[in-house]
């Protein structure tokens, strides 16, 4: 390697010579240093656990290995959330993995607060609408009743889901699991299916007897008395 040297005049009028490290070398160590591809690490200030060039192993930050990661179309459903307004509202999907359907939802614009979540027999999500069996009109009331998956009869019915819990900001996430319904069940159902948000919370028909000896009415035990329809996607 060529060593670089510079010529120094000082006050005096005295020359010097002075050898200069070659700066191009220097530049060319500290590229060799920023791509060596160091080890990541979990310890807090120190290189974060990002993996490039092969693919991660399962589970590792960055892998994509989520739920339904690398699942066929058949085994895959993922639908647009509307609100009563037509508007964006989010996204819903449901992927079959083994004996079970993993439900992830993602919802923005909605009134804080727990929130019921039901799979619903029609698919149709209609504003201002009336139910199949009759009625007065109201927003998603297109899709029906809850789903009830072929040889279920009791409660909570097949597409009673975990309540939706949405933050101050109005947005909210919630992954679950059902093992009551298919991807198969919900596509080939004959008149579709649709998933709703309600307005209020869903009780689940958890009412003491103290407060109804009777046991839940009708009312409650089909739609756990959450209220109105906020949200719907058609599932297909």
């Amino acid at each position: 390697m060529a060593l670089l040297t510079r010529r120094d005049t000082n006050t005096a009028g005295r020359v010097s010579w002075r050898v200069v490290a070659p700066m191009v070398a220097i530049a060319a160590v500290g590229l060799t240093a920023c791509s060596n591809g160091q080890e990541p690490s979990s310890v807090p200030g120190t290189t974060p656990a990002v993996w490039t060039g092969v693919p991660a192993p399962a589970g590792a930050p960055g892998s994509g290995g989520g739920p339904g990661e690398g699942a066929s179309a058949a085994d895959r459903i993922t639908s647009p959330l509307k609100d009563s307004h037509g508007d964006a509202a989010g996204t819903v999907s449901f992927v079959q993995s083994g004996d079970h359907l993993v439900v992830t939802v993602s919802a923005h614009g909605l009134t804080p607060g727990f929130h019921g979540l039901h799979v619903h027999s029609v698919g149709k999500c209609e504003t201002n609408s009336v139910a199949p069996t009759g009625g007065a009109p109201g927003d998603f009331l297109s899709a029906g009743g809850h789903f009830q998956a072929s040889g279920h009869t009791g409660h909570p019915s097949s597409g009673d889901l975990a309540s939706l819990q949405v933050r101050q900001d109005g947005s909210a996430d919630l992954m679950t699991t059902t093992d009551t319904i298919t991807i198969e069940e919900l596509r080939n159902n004959g008149a579709g299916t649709a998933i709703v948000v309600h307005a209020g919370a869903d009780n689940f028909g958890n009412i003491p007897a103290r407060y109804a000896p009777g046991g839940p009415d009708e009312e409650t035990m089909k739609t756990g008395d959450a209220g109105a329809r906020v949200a719907c996607a058609v599932l297909k």
